[in-house]
């Protein structure tokens, strides 16, 4: 393969040249033909296509030309919408039945603005129409067949055929057929022409004789022609095989609640040998790999009511909460590790767990009531015990379930499963219960691999029934030991099986949960939805402990503290200390009663208590504990909040004077330290006796004088605390930065924050520091309260605050902070990225989340309040309006943000006058009115670039930190003026930004556009501005600031393309989205200047280069420009190039000075809109550009963007596909002036020729051997090579040997270049020229004719010459394939070496490198390319089949019926309505040359045309419409067939009789009014018709004789058909004209007969010759009658 490679490509390099001297020779033109067409007369001054023109003042041009419709679609071409944007305030979802929202409301203003985070409406900014633009095209490959629906069938012959399986069945199929026919001996003349005159004919044509005008017959064609024709011609064409299109933006998802993957386990029972006290279960989640327990604890009782009885004197009421048997437990991070641990628990009771456990393990429930008195008695003892110790629990048994042995045995087995743990009769034993687990994990160990295959969202429910528990070892409680037996469990030889179990059953269901559980309580009690009933047993969720870190921003408020008391050492402790429990309590006060009832309930009791007590081991003084103890914090936490811990000793036995409970030790943790909250694991010491007073505050390490400790103050107590909190960020930096931030708007110093007084002289300076410490900050926390991070920093920069009286600006701070973050989240959260490479988080933060700051759509007013709004910040303009009392300190007015700057503002005076001028001071709408001030600049900044140099000198020094005097602010309280725009400070900032910091924000460019692009929205939209023109919506220095960032950033593109490409795409595309919004808010002339500038760095470049891949980013950039939805719009579609329409008042007499337009002038108009002139590409300035990049990309010259053919190609057929299917332009007249827009593209086209892929090639001629009548046994329109065996194509090698290959029956020669042998070879694929065809199919449907037909007057008689070469080229490229051919299609795999071409093709044309390929594969996108640049969208070399037009067919092989017919549908449709257009082109060219009666030397190309598309194949309907235009040329000008173009004359008679024996009656009825025709139209030139007598009969002779699937019987109906015509001619009845006919008629059948019986005998020779001598004769004779 790539040796044909290389020698195709030698063929084309060594002859292209030639081959463009003979064409410009064939064309009397230069080879640039098009582009330099009417070059004499225009005089204007021409650009080069390769650079961009001066674009059109939009706004100018709509304000100067005002529209002349007044409504209607038209009218609704000329300006966007006027509801074009909207911004809408959406409730976010709330998953709750109530919002979760702290009970003792917005006390602490850092609570306040996460509560207002978490439950304020999401403020979305919405294009209306923006799924309308390319980006969303209906005609992509998922949704045509939607589009496809109720298409009409088209009839073709070739699928009327019985299957030809091969030559030989065929001639026996031949004879049985011709036998049947009719069996009466045809030896005689006589005999001949009794069949003929016993044959049915067809129907007449109505009116086929009658003597009309010629217009008159053109119009009633047209008409037929024109209707129900298919609207949407991209609809039947297979859409362009892309994944993504680069130009989707797709929504993010809404931010919600993370949960995992989520499992819901139900408990149904639980019973043990003997019942004789109740039982307390827990279930929790563990992963041993991570060591880590990895969720709260799901407790849960199924003590009967009588059980439950028993303690009756402990319990209150039972809320329905602590009821729950089934819980969700949802697990992020699934693996073989993981594993559901139940613990049970008993009431304490005296004696050791041993003890204590020994009844379980002896009595049998089947011995009951052998050992009733024995159990009589222990039931009575757990009465007592109940009675008096019911507070208190002691460990007594647990097992574990390995989980994923569950899901996998569950996945594999048929139903609903069971599984047994173990065996229930005798004593179930440890192995017993392995074993099922043993097999489960083998099974799994074939199918998976690794954790990815931990799937919990598929399997099967299964219902477990474990039967045996392990009782707990006093001295191996802590999580610890558990990791070893859970590790040993896993083993084979497990130490576990060793011990003796106590025996019950406990019933479990495990499935997946549903989508949305009814009656489900969040891990804070609150209710879910739907909850349709508050009195029904709930569902808990359990909250996950993640093993990793979860990178997922808070959306609800969540409060909650875990408290895990892990071990205690009394050992030193003087005096009696041995059945030890803690009293947890949380305490914000130390009196005792301060106890706050915020303890959860476990199961069966309160939802809440004041006090929690850990479970007891008998006579240890150095217990471990299990216990978890969950507390819901209170929002704000003063100094006084703590943790008590109460050590008691509990005296089991009932002795007088003993008390229950005796303290043994206190200790305690303080909530807060410096205002944070205290977490994590502590080793205090105990003290002996009760705290003194005031201890809250200060820690138990301290200390305190005279107090008594276990130990001499030693650490005894180890406890963790653990808070899961979507208030305390844990986080020292971030904590930092909220509390400052608070400080300032609480305005109360010193400020307190760690262990610093920070008084408000040095609180800049410390705000400064922390907001670059926010780096420093651990990346979980800030993605968690991501959301709250950026929107305070978006307000320090909006409203700089005033500290110390003076404005401190903190936009640099901000920025840079902002620029590190958004890096990090990159950096660090790869994998939720889209295409172009935005972090989902981010992009779900700016589409729901950021808003300009007191843009409250509640708020009254846009004054301070809203976003944690506060008095206390500046909230001045950039603007010379400032309050008429503010002293201005000079010597402190430099920038902040850059300290090279330095100048004076204008004088306090003129301000003076300014602001009482304005409405400065009115609060709701200050901000409005001051917006359009512009201050002087102060200086200038180096610029980076030459062009951005004036923009910079502008911008670069605006961002003043004038001193302000307090006195003022307080003056002002309440009423300050204005603010900046974040919009406007992000711009300024990012311009003056230099090395790391600019290096990062150009990292995630993307991120910092679309915030300022909603910014500038949201201040339209709350301004009211949306409205007003665009002109004047944004200050001119703020449109400075646009200019040099654009310039700069596309200098950055050009200039590290080659270094850093990733980067460079990903500014690219982010680039290009940023100018295609600013187009639906920004001044568009404006926004085109923007685009201009892109252009002309890249062209610079490009061309010094000849980079293929720089040219490709500009494509991907054009692209993403123009998927804008209202493109069409932006073209100015219905500008003054347009020539006046004849029906309706002319345009350029409406809106010109003169309506006399001299003929010239008109000429020109016509010659702008085919051409890419200056004025063409400055009103249609985006279309323009499109054009112009598809016609230098597709310039034979340009050899090094070869590769790129096939991508600017699909931009065109994408925006066209786009414009098909779009409701707005649905109206014809519409559609006209849309396909305006692409005029000049049939000029670009017929510049191609050359190179477009020979599709003539590629097709069977209809009487060459091999085929079904023509239909393609090429599977794709390649070269008809079987699977590219022979390496080089039959009528290139002939051609190349300097031999050509023409069969009597081959089609008509195709187009001129095609003769010849160097045609540049294969230049473009199929595929590329498929597309291109069909979308110059597109502009010559939908253009409107009368222009066409001004346009082709004007072309020379080579020009139009070539149009019909290519119209030639059109006929065969969409020639229906026939359904055999999708049946053999469908029966070969074509895949087998797609993937290995793919490779090899890119390898030729060394497109991608390794490291590239590498970066790809590591985001796991090597299949695609994110961008589609240069690699990956490569040309498909000619020998690539499958990735043909027919692509889809090889991606999945076996089609089912239904889809096969379906495709062979939209085929059938595409040929009818491609082959239409092309008639219709033709009609209008022969239009025109009755006009100019210069150029009938083309009539012969039409009709070589015409006869081209009859020997394809045809639908009937097309073919009805076809013979209609070759009546009617042939009745205008008769002399051309029989005179000059004889060869066609001859041509035309085979294509008739051939279909003349069509076995579809309408085709037979128009063919045979045809021929009847031309026969009675040569009569009528000569008085005889001796030419077609002639070539009618050698016609037949030929056509039967080559003809496999020949009927006679349908020619004999046709032969009946034009009898009767003749028949019934009056007009010709009185001359020798039906006598001719008659004779000619019964000559041809007779012809007929003999050729028929000759096949018959092929197999007997006498026979055969004896026929042959007849038939030889016969023939004779019917020539001499003819000359």
């Amino acid at each position: 393969m790539a040796e044909r490679r290389a020698f195709a490509q030698k063929i084309s390099r060594t002859v292209a040249a030639e081959v463009r001297k003979q064409i410009a020779g064939q064309y009397g033109g230069s080879p640039q033909l098009f582009k330099n067409l009417n070059a004499g007369t225009l005089t204007s001054n021409t650009v080069p296509l390769t650079e961009a023109v001066e674009p059109v003042d939009f706004e100018e041009y709509l304000i100067t030309h005002p529209p002349i419709v007044e409504s209607g679609p038209l009218r609704d071409l000329i300006e966007f919408p006027p509801d074009d944007i909207e911004v809408i305030y959406t409730p976010r979802e709330c998953r709750t039945v109530v919002q979760a929202i702290p009970e003792e409301g917005d006390t602490d203003p850092h609570v306040r603005d996460c509560v207002r985070s978490y439950t304020e409406d999401w403020a979305i900014v919405n294009r209306k129409y923006h799924k309308l633009g390319t980006g969303f095209n209906p005609n992509s490959l998922d949704k045509q067949k939607e589009r496809q629906k109720g298409l009409p069938k088209q009839v073709f012959e070739a699928d009327e055929l019985p299957d030809s399986s091969g030559y030989q069945d065929d001639q026996d199929d031949l004879k049985r057929r011709s036998m049947s026919i009719d069996d009466t001996p045809r030896g005689s003349w006589a005999c001949s022409i009794f069949d003929l005159k016993n044959s049915l004919p067809d129907s007449l044509l109505p009116h086929l004789l009658d003597r009309a005008p010629n217009e008159e017959i053109d119009r009633h064609n047209e008409d037929q022609r024109k209707t129900n024709r298919h609207r949407e011609l991209f609809a039947l064409h297979p859409a362009l095989d892309e994944e993504d299109p680069i130009e989707r933006h797709c929504v993010p998802d809404v931010p919600k609640e993370h949960f995992g993957q989520r499992l819901l386990v139900k408990c149904l029972s639980l019973k043990f040998e003997i019942e004789i006290e109740p039982i307390f279960a827990s279930l929790a989640l563990y992963d041993v790999k991570e060591k880590k327990k990895i969720s709260e604890n799901f407790f849960f009782d199924l003590n009967s009511e009588q059980t439950k009885a028993m303690l009756r004197p402990h319990i209150q009421t039972a809320a329905i909460s602590t009821l729950a048997r089934s819980a969700i437990f949802s697990i992020t991070y699934p693996s073989q590790d993981v594993f559901l641990v139940i613990k049970l628990e008993k009431v304490l009771q005296q004696g050791d767990i041993g003890e204590c456990a020994e009844p379980y393990m002896v009595f049998k429930e089947s011995d009951a009531n052998k050992n009733k008195e024995k159990l009589e008695k222990l039931r009575s003892q757990s009465e007592q015990f109940c009675q008096r110790l019911g507070r208190y629990r002691m460990p007594f048994a647990w097992t574990a379930i390995h989980l994923m042995n569950i899901v996998n045995s569950a996945g594999s087995l048929e139903r609903d499963t069971e599984l047994e743990m173990s065996l229930s009769e005798r004593k179930g034993s440890w192995s017993e219960r392995r074993n099922s687990s043993i097999m489960g994990r083998r099974s799994l160990e074939r199918t998976t691999s690794g954790d990815e295959s931990c799937s919990l969202t598929g399997f099967r429910p299964a219902t477990l029934t474990i039967t045996n528990f392990f009782k707990q070892e006093g001295d191996r409680l802590s999580d610890e030991d558990l990791y070893k037996f859970l590790a040993d469990m896993r083993r084979p030889s497990s130490v576990l099986r060793r011990l003796r179990p106590i025996t019950a059953q406990l019933k479990l269901d495990i499935s997946p949960a549903p989508e949305n559980p009814h009656y489900c309580l969040t891990p804070d009690l609150l209710q879910v939805k739907p909850y349709p009933d508050s009195r029904v047993r709930p569902t808990r969720d359990i909250l996950e402990f993640p093993a990793r870190d979860v990178y997922v921003p808070n959306t609800t408020y969540r409060n909650l503290l875990y408290v895990n008391p892990q071990s205690l050492n009394f050992a030193n402790r003087q005096g009696s200390a041995r059945n030890i429990t803690v009293k947890v309590q949380f305490m914000n006060g130390e009196d005792p009663n301060n106890a706050m009832q915020v303890i959860f309930g476990k199961s069966s009791c309160a939802d809440f208590y004041k006090e929690a007590y850990t479970s007891v081991v008998y006579h240890n003084r150095s217990p471990d504990f299990h216990d978890e103890i969950k507390i819901k914090l209170p929002a704000s936490l003063s100094d006084h909040h703590h943790i008590l811990f109460t050590f008691y000793h509990v005296s089991c036995q009932q002795k007088q004077n003993t008390l229950l409970e005796t303290p043994v030790g206190y200790t305690w943790i303080p909530m807060l330290q410096n205002g944070r909250l205290r977490t994590g694991h502590f080793c205090l010491p105990v003290s002996l006796e009760k705290p003194p007073q005031s201890y809250s505050v200060l820690s138990p390490d301290v200390p305190l004088p005279g107090m008594k400790w276990v130990d001499n103050h030693r650490g005894v107590f180890n406890v963790e605390v653990v808070a899961v909190s979507t208030i305390h960020t844990q986080d020292q930096y971030l904590d930092k930065f909220f509390a400052l931030v608070h400080a300032l708007d609480e305005h109360m110093f010193p400020v307190r924050i760690g262990d610093m007084r920070i008084m408000e002289n040095n609180l800049e300076t410390e705000l400064k520091s922390s907001i670059a410490a926010l780096n420093s900050s651990q990346l979980e926390p800030v993605v968690r309260f991501l959301h709250l991070l950026l929107d305070k920093l978006v307000l320090l920069v909006v409203r700089p605050p005033v500290i110390a009286g003076q404005i401190v600006n903190l936009g640099q701070s901000s920025f840079e902070v902002m620029a590190a973050i958004v890096n990090r989240l990159h950096k660090y959260l790869d994998t939720s990225q889209d295409m172009h490479g935005r972090n989902s988080l981010l992009s779900s933060y700016i589409h729901y989340v950021f808003r300009l700051p007191s843009t409250d759509p509640n708020s009254p007013s846009p004054g301070p309040g809203g976003l944690g709004g506060s008095v206390h910040y500046a909230t001045m303009a950039r603007s010379a309006v400032r309050p008429a009392s503010l002293n201005l300190n000079r010597s402190r007015s430099l920038s902040n943000s850059n300290p090279d700057i330095s100048g004076t503002p204008t004088s306090p005076d003129d301000e003076v006058r300014a602001i009482i001028g304005s409405k400065g001071l009115d609060r709701s709408n200050s901000w409005v009115h001051t917006m359009g001030c512009k201050s002087a600049p102060w200086g200038s900044s180096p610029g980076s670039a030459p062009e951005t140099m004036q923009a910079m000198e502008r911008c670069g020094n605006r961002m003043s930190s004038h001193t302000e005097s307090a006195s003022f602010l307080q003056t002002l309280t309440g009423r300050l003026p204005t603010k900046k725009l974040f919009h406007e400070e992000l711009a300024l900032q990012w311009v003056v930004s230099s090395g790391s910091v600019r290096e990062g924000a150009l990292q995630q460019a993307w991120f910092f556009f679309e915030l300022m692009v909603k910014s500038i929205i949201h201040h339209l939209y709350f301004a009211e501005r949306l409205e007003s023109p665009r002109k004047n919506r944004f200050p001119e220095r703020f449109m400075d600031d646009i200019t040099a960032l654009v310039s700069t950033i596309a200098g950055d593109i050009v200039s590290r393309f080659q270094k850093d490409l990733e980067l460079v795409e990903r500014l690219n595309t982010s680039l290009a989205f940023f100018l295609n919004d600013l187009l639906s808010v920004m001044d568009r002339g404006f926004v085109f200047t923007l685009i201009k500038a892109y252009w002309k760095q890249v062209s610079t470049k490009v061309y010094a280069l000849q980079n293929p891949t720089l040219e490709s980013l500009r494509l991907d950039f054009l692209r993403i420009v123009c998927s804008h939805e209202h493109y069409v719009t932006l073209n100015l579609p219905c500008s003054l190039l347009t020539p006046p329409a004849s029906p309706s008042p002319s345009v350029s007499s409406a809106t010109s000075q003169s309506s006399g337009f001299s003929t010239h002038v008109q000429d020109q108009k016509i010659a702008n809109m085919f051409e890419l002139s200056v004025p063409f590409r400055e009103q249609h300035f985006m279309a323009g550009l499109v054009l112009s990049e598809l016609s230098v990309i597709l310039d034979p010259d340009n050899e090094g963007m070869f590769g790129l053919h096939k991508k600017v190609v699909s931009v065109v057929h994408n925006l066209l596909s786009s414009h098909d299917s779009d409701p707005r332009y649905a109206d014809s007249e519409v559609k006209a002036r849309v396909a305006m827009l692409y005029l000049p593209l049939i000029g670009i086209v017929m510049e191609t020729l050359p190179q477009l892929h020979d599709f003539t090639e590629s097709l069977n001629q209809w009487g060459r051997s091999g085929g079904v009548q023509g239909t393609t046994v090429c599977s794709n329109g390649d070269d008809a090579e079987a699977e590219g065996n022979n390496m080089i194509n039959q009528t290139v090698a002939m051609a190349i040997a300097g031999t050509t290959t023409t069969s009597p029956m081959s089609r008509p020669s195709s187009f001129l270049l095609n003769s010849q042998a160097n045609r540049q070879h294969g230049s473009f694929s199929a595929e590329s020229s498929r597309s291109l065809l069909i979308c110059l199919l597109w502009v010559l449907k939908n253009a409107d004719e009368l222009v066409l037909q001004k346009w082709f007057t004007d072309l020379s008689v080579s020009q139009l010459n070539r149009l019909l070469d290519l119209l030639y080229l059109c006929v065969s490229c969409f020639e229906y394939k026939g359904k055999k051919a999708f049946e053999r299609m469908n029966s070969l795999t074509f895949k087998k070496s797609k993937d290995m071409k793919a490779k090899l093709e890119e390898a030729i044309l060394g497109s991608i490198g390794a490291r590239q390929e590498m970066v790809r594969r590591s985001r796991g996108q090597l299949e695609r390319s994110p961008s589609g640049s240069a690699f990956g969208s490569q040309e498909n070399l000619r020998w690539r089949k499958d990735m043909t037009h027919w692509r889809q067919n090889s991606e999945r092989l076996d089609k089912t019926r239904a889809e096969l017919e379906h495709e062979a549908l939209i085929d059938g449709n595409l040929a009818t309505e491609a082959n239409l257009i092309i008639l219709d082109t033709l009609e209008i060219i022969v239009q025109t040359v009755s006009v100019t009666e210069s150029k009938e030397s083309i009539l012969g190309g039409v009709l070589k045309v015409l006869l081209h598309s009859m020997a394809c194949n045809q639908s009937a309907l097309y073919l009805q419409h076809c013979f209609a235009t070759q009546r009617a040329l042939v009745s205008k000008f008769p002399e051309l067939l029989f005179e000059e173009e004889t060869e066609q004359c001859a041509d035309l008679c085979l294509r008739l009789l051939r279909s003349c024996s069509s076995s579809i009656s309408t085709i037979r009825a128009h063919a045979s009014a045809s021929l009847y025709l031309l026969m009675r139209q040569n009569f009528e030139i000569g008085n005889n018709f001796a030419r077609v007598k002639m070539q009618v009969t050698m016609s037949l002779s030929s056509l039967v004789g080559t003809s496999q699937n020949f009927n006679e019987e349908f020619l004999r109906r046709s032969l009946k058909t034009i009898l009767t015509y003749a028949e019934e001619d009056l007009e010709l009845r009185e001359t020798t004209f039906p006598d001719q006919v008659q004779d000619l008629v019964f000559n041809l059948h007779m012809i007929l007969s003999d050729t028929v019986k000759m096949k018959e005998h092929q197999e007997d020779p006498e026979m055969l010759i004896d026929l042959m001598y007849r038939y030889c004769t016969k023939l004779m004779n019917v020539q001499e009658n003819q000359f």
